[in-house]
C-alpha cells in the first residue's frame, strides 16, 4: 500500500511514539525499544515527522487493555492535554500494540482528540471511513490474539515435555523439605552461553524430617490444624521463617492448618517431577464491561492438565504408599460431607453476604487481617488470639477476641470518600496523590544499593575465577548473588513503575473515574460498594483499645504483568 503524498505535503510535524515488548520470553527491552522506534523513524520520517514524546510499555501483555498498560495509559490520559506537543501517534508494529478487538475501542478516541494514528501495516495513516482500513486492523488483532495462543501452547507443551521425558525442575521455589541446587550447565546452548544454569532439587535434612513427621501424624489420625498446633508447640519453625528469602509474602506467624494441608497434597515428596497442579486462567475484570479486559488467577487444575515424570527425578522424602495412603483418608474424610472436614478437599462454601472490607482491614495489636463474620445477623471483622502462633510477642496484649462492626464504620467512610471526590476538592485531591510519590525514593534508593552490591558481588567473583581460582567452589555463591541481583532489578523496575504512574493527566482521568461511583455512594449497592473501596485501595487499621479505626486509601491504575512468550 503507497502513502498518499497529497495528504502530507505540509510534513506530518511532531508526533508521539508507541511500542511494547514482554520479558517473558528473555526479550531485551533496549533492543525491542530500538527496532520498533527504528521502524517508525523509517516510516513516518520522510514525511516530514519528528518523534517528540516515547511511551513505550515493558512486561506488559498484549492482551491488557490500553488503560490498563502503564505506558498506554500515560498516552491515552496525555490526550486530553491540550499542551501536548503532538497531534499524530505512530508505532513501530501493530501487532504487538493491538490485540483482539483493542484498536476498535481505542481508535475513537484518538479520533475525538485530533490524533492521527500512523500503522506501518497500512503504508499510512488509520482512515476510519476507509473499510479496507478497518478490515485489515482487525484481521492484525486477530493475528496478535493467535500468535499468543500459539506461543503460549507451544511454551506449555514442552515444559510438560521436559518434565515427563527428563524429570526436569521448571523453576519457582523448592516446596518445603527440599532445596535447589546447581545441576551443570543448561541443556539449551544458547542459554548455557549466557552462564544460565540447570537447577535440581535435593532434600533438605531438617525440613525433610518435618514433612516426615507430618505424614506419620496424619496417618495416625491427626487432622491439619491439630498438626500445626503440635509443631509451634515444640517450636518448629515454619516455611516461612525458615527461608524469609523466597517468601517474602507471608508473615512468619508460626504453622496454620492451610500450611499442613498443601504438604500433605504435594506429590513432589515422592520424588516424581509434577508439573502443572496450578493453571492460569483469564477471567474478565467487570463481567458488566468486557472492553476492561481479563485478569489473571491461578486455579487447581483439572487431572487430565496435570503431568509426571516417567521416573523418579529427585530424592524421596515419603514414599508412593505413604503419600497415596495419606490421600485416600482424605478422601473418605471428605466424603463424609461435614463442611470443616470437607475443606481438607479445600472445598470452599459459598455465602450470599457481602463483606465490602474483605482483606482491607487490620488488627493494630498483630498486624493481621480481620476476617469477616456473621454475629446476631450483623457483619463484623474479628481476630481472634487462639489463632496466633504460640510465643509470638502479639499474644502479650492481645485480647481473647477483637471484633469490629461493619454498619459502624461505612457511614464514616462514605462521608469521607464523598468529600475527597467531590468537584470542590478535586485539585486538592491530585496534589496530595501526586505529592505521595515522593515517598518512593528511599524505597527506590535502597533497592538501587542492594543491586550495585550484588552486580559487584557478580563481578569479584567473575575476576577470581579469571584469576586462577577454582570455579566450582564459587558455584553457590555466584547462583547467590546472581538471584539476589535479578531479585534487585526486579525491585527497581517495579519501583520505577509504580513512581511513573503518577502523571498529572492520568490522575485526574483516575480521579473522575472514581467520582462517578463515589457520586452516587449513598445508594450504591453493596457489590458496587465493594469494588469502589478496592479501586481505592483502602487499609483500615483497627485500634481496639482506642476504639478508633485509621483509614488510607491509595488508589492507582491497574497494572499486568505477564510471565511467558507473548
Amino acid at each position: 500500500m503507497e502513502v498518499d503524498t497529497a495528504e502530507v505535503e505540509h510534513g506530518i510535524g511532531p508526533i508521539a511514539f508507541y511500542g511494547r515488548c514482554s520479558t517473558e520470553d528473555n526479550q531485551d527491552p533496549e533492543t525491542s525499544h530500538g527496532w520498533q522506534l527504528g521502524n517508525a523513524r523509517k516510516f513516518v520520517e520522510p514525511l516530514g515527522a519528528t518523534v517528540v514524546a516515547d511511551f513505550f510499555d515493558i512486561g506488559q501483555s498484549r492482551s491488557v487493555p490500553w488503560e490498563r498498560r502503564t505506558e498506554a495509559s500515560r498516552l491515552l490520559a496525555a490526550l486530553k492535554d491540550p499542551r501536548r506537543e503532538w497531534n499524530a501517534l505512530v508505532v513501530g508494529e501493530g501487532t504487538r500494540c493491538w490485540f483482539g478487538n483493542q484498536f476498535s475501542l481505542v481508535a475513537p478516541r484518538f479520533a475525538a482528540y485530533g490524533v492521527e494514528l500512523w500503522v506501518p501495516e497500512l503504508g499510512g495513516k488509520f482512515d476510519a471511513r476507509n473499510p479496507s482500513h478497518k478490515m485489515l486492523m482487525s484481521v492484525l488483532g486477530g493475528m496478535s490474539e493467535s500468535e499468543r495462543q500459539h506461543v503460549q501452547a507451544r511454551v506449555r507443551a514442552a515444559m510438560d515435555s521436559q518434565v515427563v521425558n527428563e524429570g526436569r525442575h521448571q523453576g519457582g521455589r523448592a516446596p518445603y523439605g527440599y532445596m535447589t541446587v546447581d545441576g551443570g550447565p543448561h541443556p539449551n546452548p544458547r542459554k548455557a552461553a549466557e552462564g544460565f544454569r540447570l537447577r535440581l532439587l535435593a532434600v533438605d535434612a531438617p525440613a525433610a524430617e518435618v514433612v516426615r513427621r507430618i505424614f506419620a501424624e496424619y496417618l495416625e489420625g491427626n487432622g491439619d490444624r491439630a498438626i500445626a498446633a503440635n509443631l509451634n508447640s515444640d517450636g518448629i519453625m515454619c516455611p516461612s521463617a525458615r527461608r524469609p528469602e523466597q517468601n517474602r509474602h507471608r508473615l512468619a506467624d508460626g504453622w496454620q492448618g492451610s500450611t499442613v494441608r498443601a504438604i500433605l497434597d504435594n506429590p513432589r515428596y515422592t520424588g516424581f517431577a509434577v508439573f502443572g497442579r496450578t493453571t492460569k486462567h483469564e477471567t474478565l475484570l467487570d463481567p458488566d464491561d468486557v472492553a476492561a479486559g481479563n485478569v489473571t488467577r491461578f486455579r487447581r487444575s483439572t487431572p487430565d492438565r496435570i503431568v509426571r515424570s516417567r521416573t523418579q527425578a529427585h530424592p524421596e522424602i515419603v514414599s508412593v504408599e505413604t503419600f497415596t495412603e495419606a490421600q485416600l483418608i482424605r478422601r473418605s474424610r471428605a466424603a463424609g460431607g461435614m463442611t470443616g472436614i470437607a475443606k481438607l478437599e479445600r472445598a470452599r462454601t459459598t455465602t450470599k453476604r457481602t463483606y465490602l472490607f474483605r482483606g482491607h482491614v487490620r488488627c493494630v495489636i498483630c498486624d493481621r487481617k480481620m476476617q469477616g463474620e456473621t454475629i446476631r445477623n450483623g457483619n463484623y471483622y474479628r481476630c481472634i488470639a487462639r489463632t496466633i502462633a504460640p510465643g509470638s510477642p502479639a499474644l502479650a496484649d492481645h485480647p481473647k477476641t477483637v471484633n469490629l462492626r461493619e454498619d459502624k464504620v461505612v457511614p464514616a467512610i462514605n462521608d469521607w470518600i464523598s468529600t475527597i471526590f467531590h468537584p470542590d476538592n478535586r485539585d486538592e485531591t491530585v496534589r496530595a496523590l501526586i505529592g505521595s510519590q515522593g515517598t518512593t525514593d528511599d524505597g527506590r534508593a535502597a533497592a538501587r544499593a542492594r543491586l550495585a552490591d550484588a552486580e559487584d558481588k557478580v563481578r569479584r567473583y567473575q575476576a577470581a575465577i579469571g584469576a586462577g581460582v577454582d570455579p566450582t567452589g564459587l558455584v553457590e555463591a555466584i547462583n547467590t548473588a546472581q538471584a539476589q541481583r535479578e531479585a534487585a532489578r526486579a525491585e527497581v523496575a517495579a519501583i520505577t513503575r509504580s513512581a511513573s504512574a503518577f502523571d498529572p493527566a492520568e490522575v485526574y482521568a483516575m480521579i473522575d473515574a472514581l467520582a462517578e461511583t463515589a457520586g452516587s455512594i449513598s445508594t450504591a449497592r453493596p457489590e458496587r460498594l465493594a469494588k469502589l473501596y478496592a479501586d481505592l485501595r483502602l487499609d483500615l487499621r483497627y485500634d481496639h483499645e482506642k476504639k478508633a479505626v485509621e483509614v488510607t486509601a491509595s488508589p492507582r491504575v491497574v497494572n499486568d504483568g505477564v510471565r511467558g512468550g507473548t
